[in-house]
């Protein structure tokens, strides 16, 4: 079901990705082949979750330290 919807080639932007449902949803997304950015609050645990998901996927992830409330 997965290669229905590859996205090989596609950048992902998640906010709130280092824990919880945004890092589940970033790991889907980078399981079906995107390349993965993490936005959240706290730069530790957003790199944390980037690593942890990359190392898992073989996709790049990054992780970026950033307030989508202000």
């Amino acid at each position: 079901m997965l290669d229905f919807f590859r996205l090989d080639g596609r950048v992902a932007l998640v906010t709130g990705g280092s824990r919880g449902l945004g890092k589940s949803m970033a790991l889907g997304l980078a399981q079906a082949g995107a390349t993965t950015v993490l936005c959240a609050r706290h730069l530790d645990a957003c790199e944390a979750a980037a690593a942890e998901i990359a190392a898992q996927t073989g996709q790049t992830c990054l992780g970026l330290a950033a307030d989508a409330t202000r």
